[in-house]
């Protein structure tokens, strides 16, 4: 047996995997729960050496070991000794899902959808105490026995492995070439480089549904390079074997785009929707919600960030930092600078031939040139308004008639000559005027209000029937259908609420008693009549 520490002995290897090798142990017995059985896992000699990792082994181990979920296992103590790093947990009897798969084949639509679900519950609670994953895989998951109340048997999934992804991913280890993850099961944000968020747990519990579901991943190749290829620029294809609910629920982890994956939460409860509706005992309530899963998968609004990564791309230029040299000083806490508060002025009007130079005359007096503006658009505006013209004013029906030009307005003195007015047009006709004439300005006159008609008497309308059906040349059937089926629900209620089935019964007995009695006697009469014709005769 082998110490490690001195509370833990090693007993025997129970796996090895990319970071580590995991031993059954056991805690010494002069130490608290002496003699129980544990698991620990001793990183690799390249980790233990990296003094990045060992610095962030110590930095996390208080966020390892408050991370507690009836899905997640417990970390119990992180072991630094001379150049071996371990962490030791609970250990769980049972396989892990990788090799259960390859040993069983492919889970039921049902089972995998709740599995998953307890994994997507372990992933919320960390991500809510702001640990990723990032290297969720079947290989992963530990298969814990638990025995019922009843005696049956059923596997409990445990996540494991929870921080081995941080630790790995430090300068000294990981290269330019290299990735933190399996390639299998690496979201394309991580293959890329690109900052990490919670949404590739998410990605990871996508490929790991649809493992269970058909035995192998959706993105497969010849090498590594093929496969995170694949993960970039491929989509997943559909199986026969997977149900369309529990399809939405993979297509949606599986989006390229990781803010339109959903959250741990959500997946969580949409996977438990999706397996009570695609089950034999389904009610058609249940299996109406499954088939609109997609409502639930909302995407996270705040995924968690992967420490250590830069918060922006890196394609990004950094924010610079003004120069301090210069006339002013910059200072950044400096309070913001208000502008003066003055008014506005006007510059005055400009003489035509001045050459730019402001008159400094004081303007006379009169009305500004920007009343006499807004009093001409107000009269074009008044012009053009939209009314109703006579029939004796409308020019399309008479013959157009020149009409002499209004005698000129004098201009206003001390106003600066007012632009080349357009041409103007005389009214009566639609036409500018001729080259002959010069351009005048003329005052229109709003024509006077045309008298309104005298109001049309008002029609009336004819009465409508109170019964809006309307069936030509059936009226009468109409009535007499109506007459029937009243007297038909008068009989039925005559018939089952008074003893006339009773009275009918003893007209009826009455009625054939009278018929037998009038029978007799007329057998008897013919009786009578045949004997005394006989003695005539």
């Amino acid at each position: 047996m082998r110490p490690v520490g001195s509370k833990y002995l090693l007993e025997e290897p129970l796996g090895r995997g990319a970071t580590g090798t995991v031993w059954r142990g056991q805690v010494r017995e002069e130490h608290e729960g002496g003699g129980g059985a544990v698991a620990v896992k001793v990183l690799k000699e390249e980790l233990a050496s990296d003094p990045d990792v060992v610095m962030r082994f110590l930095r996390e181990r208080s966020v390892l070991l408050r991370l507690r979920h009836p899905h997640i296992v417990r970390v119990r103590d992180l072991v630094v000794e001379g150049d071996l790093l371990a962490l030791v947990m609970d250990l769980i009897d049972g396989p892990d899902l990788h090799r259960y798969l390859r040993e069983n084949g492919p889970f039921t639509p049902v089972a995998a959808s709740l599995l998953t679900a307890a994994i997507a519950d372990a992933l919320a609670a960390s991500h809510a105490d702001g640990v990723v994953h990032r290297d969720l895989k079947p290989a992963n998951v530990l298969l814990a026995t638990t025995t019922g109340e009843d005696g049956a048997e059923s596997m409990h999934p445990m996540l494991t492995d929870f921080g081995i992804a941080r630790l790995a991913d430090s300068p000294g280890v990981t290269r330019t070439h290299e990735f933190v993850g399996t390639p299998a099961y690496v979201a394309p944000e991580s293959a890329q480089g690109k900052p990490q968020t919670s949404a590739v747990d998410i990605y990871g519990a996508g490929i790991l549904l649809f493992e269970l579901l058909t035995g192998s991943p959706p993105f497969r190749g010849d090498s590594a390079i093929e496969v995170l290829h694949a993960h970039l620029n491929d989509q997943p294809r559909r199986p026969g074997n997977i149900p369309e609910p529990l399809w939405t629920v993979i297509e949606r982890c599986l989006r390229k785009d990781p803010a339109q994956r959903p959250s741990a939460e959500n997946l969580a409860r949409a996977l438990r929707v999706v397996a009570a509706g695609v089950g034999v005992h389904a009610t058609p309530s249940q299996a109406e919600a499954a088939l609109g899963v997609a409502a639930l998968l909302g995407p996270d609004a705040d995924p968690t960030p992967v420490p250590g990564t830069p918060p922006q791309s890196p394609d990004a230029d950094p924010t610079q930092v003004l120069p301090s040299g210069g006339a002013p000083s910059y200072d950044p806490n400096a309070v913001t600078s208000v502008m003066p508060n003055e008014r506005t002025r006007v510059m005055p009007p400009m003489p035509p031939g001045s050459g730019g130079t402001p008159q400094q005359t004081p303007q006379a007096q009169g009305p500004h040139p920007w009343e006499s503006q807004l009093s001409a658009a107000r009269h074009r505006n008044e012009q053009t308004e939209v009314g109703y013209l006579a029939p004796e004013q409308d020019p399309l029906r008479r013959r157009p008639r020149r009409q002499p030009a209004p005698p000129q307005q004098p201009q206003h003195q001390g106003h600066p000559q007012r632009q080349a007015q357009p041409p103007q047009y005389r009214q009566g006709y639609g036409y500018p005027q001729q080259q002959g004439y010069a351009p005048q300005p003329q005052r229109y006159e709003r024509p006077a209000a045309p008298t309104p008609p005298a109001p049309a008497p008002a029609r009336r309308e004819p009465r409508r029937s109170a019964n809006p059906v309307k069936i030509p040349g059936l009226g009468c059937l109409k009535g007499c259908l109506t007459v029937i089926l009243v007297l038909i629900v008068v009989f039925v209620v005559v018939w089952y609420t008074t003893p006339l089935p009773d009275w009918v019964n003893s007209t009826r007995n009455l009625w054939d008693a009278t018929s037998g009695w009038a029978h007799t006697v007329w057998d008897k009469v013919s009786a009578i009549t045949g004997d005394s014709g006989g003695g005539k005769g």
